[in-house]
């Protein structure tokens, strides 16, 4: 037997083992639910895109999640029952609590039963519980998007969630909008941080090192730490940084713009060989902020690295995914989104370093477990000055608003429609972004909720003028981002969300064909050659000049009062009938 043959051998093993950590999925015992025996000598936890959400929340999974070529029917590219299918052919039955923690089916319904998810205060709870059932206690990591995405975060500058992180245990992090503050308050809360912030992918520029910009490393240019070595029971375990690598691109330049980062593939690759070699590790991690596709990628060309706890793409991915590279397999796995998910991953070890695995996702469901007493006194404190304007109400909603799929949620359309009437725009746009809570029918729509949806450093609204030839490619360009068949041209986030306007698009087409039959709501069709009055927000390039999104949003539902959307302006799509990532589509 040669080498290659061992180690499908013995990943096909380590599998079988991953899988035998889902047997309890059907049980919905409150008592039991979160029991997992520890297996191995070293147990990972892994949290990423918690979005700054301190106390428990709603949040519906998508029920469009398209995969095109290669990532057709795989994982994160299953919704509803397709999901369900695979679960429960890999783990047997599928209890409800799980149908309703993967997947957006009777969502509604299911949320008023089985409650909130997520948390800090439940999160820690149940992290300790998970920590102390491991010999040795557990190690922490975060994948990042934790400091954005409340008004806490933004008022505080991302020091509330550096303090809860700091409570929570987390040993080591990594960033994508945590770089969306300037980079000095990003350098000053990485260093508030009890744990290690590491980033392979984050240098300096030539010129800023001239001037002496900080950063970890001189010689190499690396802002923050690229790795670190940490021990349990007794095994050396190497965790690799990954930030997001097209943070330049997706959010403002200008609030790092000293900085570089990129997937930087060969340099990831040759960091491996040299931390095997050099550090003489029992296994290597990567924590990383690519999106799911992008890791699958990168697991297939890199060899060495033994696991991929992933994040950006916010996918609740229950089963983890074995691809194969030239030098074995790496087990790539994401974790969700809004502190809805813990990654348990238990590592066992052979004479040669890992030998197996156990996996499990745990949905993190409030009302099963008790809140850490500690956390929740620094969570109320630190929303105590703010909770007078989190608290507003602003309407009520007679819908189920959400916002996560590849095109528009209710809520999306909900600013959107914002937009349209308070700033007396024909069109308007609302960038893809796939964090933000869900609001259930009945419920009041308080600022807080609106500002889980657009809390950033970038929020001002624009109106310009834009020729129809012009909104066809900004439509283009996104589909681009979303559907290339290239995953290194993918940046994770969903189609653009648009108001007043209506069009076909084709996922599978290539570029500049894709989008197609503009019209607008009246029915009149798009004319390439005439300006139109658009509204938007969150622009990358420059500042804008209006007010803050979410100050539009609150007028608009303060004169509607009650809102009932039943769904988004979304396209009519071609070419995608019967893909596992699209369900429920009308």
């Amino acid at each position: 037997m040669n080498r290659r043959e061992f180690l499908d051998l013995l990943w096909k093993a380590s599998l079988t083992a991953g899988l035998s950590g889902c047997d309890r999925l059907g049980n919905t015992s409150a008592s039991d639910y979160y029991a997992l025996p520890s297996k191995g000598e070293a147990r990972i936890l892994h949290i990423t895109d918690t979005h700054a959400q301190l106390l428990p929340i709603h949040f519906r999974e998508p029920n469009v999640n398209i995969g095109i070529g290669a990532a057709r029917g795989r994982f994160p590219h299953l919704v509803g029952k397709n999901l369900l299918d695979e679960l429960s052919a890999a783990s047997g039955k599928v209890s409800d609590l799980d149908k309703h923690a993967y997947t957006y089916l009777d969502y509604t319904e299911s949320a008023e039963q089985f409650g909130k998810v997520g948390g800090f205060a439940y999160l820690k709870t149940l992290l300790d519980q998970l920590s102390g059932d491991a010999k040795g206690g557990a190690l922490l990591l975060d994948g990042g998007d934790t400091w954005q995405g409340s008004g806490t975060a933004l008022w505080t500058r991302g020091q509330d969630m550096v303090g809860a992180c700091n409570l929570l245990g987390v040993d080591v992090m990594t960033g994508h909008w945590e770089f969306t503050y300037k980079d000095s308050e990003t350098l000053a809360n990485a260093k508030a941080f009890n744990g290690d912030f590491i980033a392979q992918n984050v240098k300096a520029t030539e010129d800023a090192l001239f001037v002496g910009t900080e950063v970890h490393d001189e010689d190499s240019g690396h802002v923050f730490p690229p790795y670190v070595v940490k021990t349990l029971n007794g095994r050396r375990i190497a965790v690799i940084g990954q930030a997001f690598p097209y943070t330049p691109i997706a959010n403002p330049r200008r609030f790092i713009p000293d900085w570089t980062f990129g997937i930087q593939e060969s340099e990831l690759a040759e960091l491996v060989v040299d931390i095997r070699a050099k550090e003489k590790v029992d296994a290597v991690v990567l924590l990383s902020h690519n999106g799911m596709d992008v890791d699958l990628k990168l697991a297939s060309q890199i060899s060495g690295i033994d696991f991929i706890l992933g994040g950006h793409t916010h996918d609740g991915v229950p089963l983890p995914m074995v691809i194969d590279n030239p030098g074995g397999k790496t087990v790539v796995t994401n974790a969700g989104s809004n502190g809805k998910y813990v990654g348990v991953l238990d590592i066992e070890f052979g004479a040669a370093g890992v030998s197996g695995y156990q996996y499990r996702l745990f949905p993190v469901f409030a009302n099963l477990l008790s809140p850490d007493s500690d956390m929740q006194a620094y969570i109320d404190s630190v929303r105590a000055p703010y909770l007078k304007k989190l608290e507003e109400p602003l309407a009520v909603t007679e819908s189920l608003l959400y916002r996560r799929g590849n095109f528009s949620g209710t809520f999306d359309q909900l600013i959107c429609d914002s937009m349209r009437n308070v700033l007396d725009a024909e069109i308007s746009l609302s960038p893809g972004f796939r964090w933000g809570t869900s609001v259930l029918p009945g419920e009041i729509i308080t600022m807080e909720r609106v500002l889980d949806q657009t809390c950033m450093t970038y929020p001002e609204t624009y109106v310009r003028e834009i020729t129809g030839e012009n909104l066809k490619f900004i439509l283009e360009s996104v589909c681009d981002n979303l559907f290339n068949p290239d995953p290194y041209y993918q940046q994770g986030g969903d189609m653009v969300r648009v108001g007043g306007l209506r069009f076909s698009c084709a996922p599978k087409a290539k570029m500049g064909k894709r989008i197609d039959n503009l019209e607008l709501n009246d029915g009149t069709l798009l004319d390439a050659r005439k300006s139109y009055k658009v509204a938007g927000w969150a622009t990358v390039a420059s500042q804008a000049p209006g007010v803050p999104i979410w100050d539009v949003v609150a007028e608009y539902l303060h004169a509607e009062k009650t809102v009932n959307i039943s769904r988004g302006n979304n396209p009519v799509l071609k070419g995608v009938e019967g893909n596992p990532g699209l369900a429920d589509y009308t």
